[in-house]
């Protein structure tokens, strides 16, 4: 850590990533890599070298169109790909699940920046039902059903490790950092609720905060792109990915802060692999919603609680609805002449 870094003595909450939650965000059956609103305030700005330790509660309920139900159903093998259908019909899926982090960040310099290293798995539950009518048409037959298909279970996520580096420069920080997917989770391409995403994936990108401890203002940005690597089980492709998280906080003591979070996603180039019948596959979905935090002592150490949560909108050809993010982290205490400074990023 920089010089100047370590007089200002920020220390970030929950440095984890939380990458890759199961079945509710966007790209090949409604599933991508990346999940939206996993940066947040401070994400740019270092922390204090050492072991940090984090678990996040995730909760998410969308509910996806009839083209995104479609998708899934093609996905999983129910309809034959010669088969026009139409799909009046809703996917439902609700998800909770625990991912815990450890990141290490180091004490020493790297390019003049602040260097950690993390790794970040989730396990919990999913379940992900369609609901509605189907009239599907083959060689001038057509036939018309209605009713509903299911799927509940307990799995356990990929694994998503993650490097970053920062540097401070006054109440200006910058960061760039590269995360990806290494898929060992739950996942079978029958099932409708996975935890795994059935590929690999590779995403980088760069990060801003604005902070100035005096005032309590702060304002955080990171933006990335995501490549995805084929699924060799359905011989699918999800395209390029863009996002944008965002964060802004104001502190009104020196323990507890309020704001707002937010973020873009959106596909830059079309799935490879999606029937023709459904068109260029290109998602996309905005959020925004409140967050609040609060900093206490634990031992020698630096406790962190938050809460987030986005209401989702704009969204096509992906499921949208709301989520809640529940943060617990412990990192290590700032120096205590530098105690005011305190912040976290999730």
């Amino acid at each position: 850590m920089v010089s100047s870094t370590k007089s200002r003595g920020i220390v970030l909450g929950a440095v984890l990533v939380l990458l890759g939650a199961p079945g509710a965000n966007a790209d090949e059956g409604g599933v991508s890599f990346w999940i939206p609103g996993q940066f947040g305030s401070l994400a740019a700005a270092p922390a204090q070298p050492g072991w940090q330790a984090a678990s996040i509660y995730y909760h998410t309920s969308v509910r996806g169109g009839g083209e995104v139900a479609a998708a899934r159903q093609f996905t999983v093998g129910r309809f034959s790909p010669n088969v026009n259908v139409n799909l009046n019909a809703n996917l439902n899926a609700r998800i909770d699940v625990v991912f815990l982090n450890a990141t290490y960040v180091f004490a020493s310099p790297v390019f003049g920046g602040q260097f950690a290293l993390g790794m970040t798995q989730a396990f919990g539950h999913n379940r992900t039902s369609i609901d509605g009518t189907l009239t599907a048409s083959l060689a001038g037959l057509t036939a018309t059903r209605s009713g509903s298909i299911s799927d509940s279970r307990d799995g356990v996520s990929d694994l998503y490790p993650m490097a970053t580096l920062k540097w401070a420069m006054g109440v200006h920080n910058y960061m760039v950092y590269l995360t990806g997917d290494i898929p060992v989770g739950t996942y079978n391409p029958s099932n409708l609720a996975n935890f795994g995403i059935g590929h690999g994936a590779v995403d980088g990108g760069v990060g801003y905060t604005y902070f100035n401890p005096q005032a309590g203002h702060e304002f955080s940005a990171v933006t990335g792109l995501t490549y995805n690597l084929k699924n060799t089980d359905t011989d699918y492709q999800n395209g390029v990915d863009w996002h944008l998280d965002w964060g802004a906080s104001q502190w009104l003591s020196k323990q507890f802060f309020f704001g707002a979070v937010g973020y873009f996603y959106n596909q830059l180039s079309a799935d490879s692999g999606s029937l023709a019948i459904l068109g260029p596959v290109k998602s996309r979905v905005i959020g925004v919603g409140p967050q609040i935090g609060y900093l206490f002592p634990v031992g020698d150490m630096q406790g962190f609680l938050g809460v987030k949560g986005y209401f989702e909108f704009d969204a096509k050809d992906r499921p949208d609805g709301w989520n809640t993010w529940l943060t617990f982290q412990i990192s290590p205490a700032a120096p205590r002449a530098a105690a005011a400074s305190r912040l976290v990023r999730k």
